[in-house]
């Protein structure tokens, strides 16, 4: 199947969404983490779940203390972007769960040693925690454990293809949805927004990075304004995110992917930041479909101009008539 890239300028890519099911019921679960922890979450299902299995999605939140629903306390407004997703879902007859990162809300704390924080959020244990999450989804008897997907927003999207990546083939999620999701490594990304914004930080940032992909850790000399970027405790998480290349690691993929992205972005600045994505489903064998909205942004809801960060309000209509289309068509909702 031959990849499709459409970008949507006012209309959706699909011209009707799915059939709506009739209503939907959550609850809430627990289930483990890696290393021992416990996740906290809500199975969204919809109504025809009753009477028939349905396909499911996982739900990946973004970077920071981004909680299940998709928003975030560093942030004033509220976002809702993943619960949004999750009753989108529903209405196409498609099951969802979504969860409370380590260290956030009803999850498991974070411990209050740095030695025990820089275990408790390495990167490997972010993929454990998406894999553990897809294997309580296909555990639901309601969910048909063949026709499953994870959806990562922004970072979330990266645990998403690392978790594909990592994943053998009897336990992988069918399909991918890489939403607002950047295309080139972290260091570069760190690099060039800096560049735009504080041109005298790239230097000290690039020391911090070098030595973090040396060492696993946080250099004991981090200048204040990076103090927020490089927490004394980021280096395993850090080591593991500059190492990995979504792009390249895409390209070895073979899931169906929809990569779904806002074109007022102000984060992952489209196109320089997304291209390479786009390149790889390109040039990569499984069937897939990249989206581009105006006048969306990165929490993906329509802006009204330059200054409009876009958190507030519903899904742009254009992304939620694409997503739901994708995903029902994909999955067999």
């Amino acid at each position: 199947m031959k990849r499709r890239q459409a970008f949507v300028l006012g209309s959706a890519a699909w011209a009707a969404g799915p059939a709506r099911a009739e209503g939907s019921k959550a609850r809430q679960v627990r289930f483990p983490g890696a290393g021992g922890i416990e996740l906290a979450g809500t199975l969204v299902l919809p109504m025809n779940s009753e009477l028939q299995k349905v396909p499911g999605v996982v739900l990946i939140a973004g970077s920071g203390p981004t909680d299940r629903d998709g928003n975030n306390p560093l942030i004033p407004a509220k976002i809702d972007l993943l619960k949004q997703i999750a009753e989108l879902l529903a209405e196409a007859g498609i099951a969802s769960i979504r969860y409370d990162k380590r260290g956030i809300g009803q999850s498991t704390r974070a411990p209050t040693k740095l030695a025990d924080q820089e275990l408790f959020f390495a990167w490997e244990n972010f993929i454990g925690d998406v894999q553990l999450a897809h294997a309580e989804l296909i555990r639901q008897d309601e969910v048909k454990a063949y026709a499953t997907a994870l959806l990562g927003h922004s970072e979330g999207g990266l645990f998403a293809v690392a978790t594909a990546e990592a994943s053998v083939p009897a336990r992988a999620p069918y399909a991918l949805v890489l939403a607002g999701t950047p295309g080139r490594p972290l260091q570069e990304i760190i690099r060039n927004q800096l560049g735009r914004n504080a041109p005298h930080l790239v230097a000290p940032a690039e020391r911090i990075m070098d030595a973090i992909r040396r060492t696993r850790r946080v250099p004991s000399e981090v200048p204040a304004d990076l103090a927020a970027l490089f927490p004394p405790y980021i280096g395993p998480f850090l080591h593991g995110e500059l190492s990995f290349d979504p792009a390249k690691t895409l390209l070895t993929l073979k899931q169906p992917c929809l990569l779904l992205h806002g074109g007022a972005d102000q984060q992952v600045v489209p196109m320089g930041e997304i291209q390479p994505l786009i390149d790889a489903l390109d040039r990569r064998a499984g069937p897939a479909e990249a989206v581009v909205v105006p006048l969306v942004s990165h929490n993906l809801k329509s802006v009204s101009g330059p200054g409009d960060p876009g958190f507030a309000g519903p899904i742009a209509p254009a992304v939620a008539l694409n997503l739901r289309g994708w995903l029902a068509s994909t999955l067999g909702a």
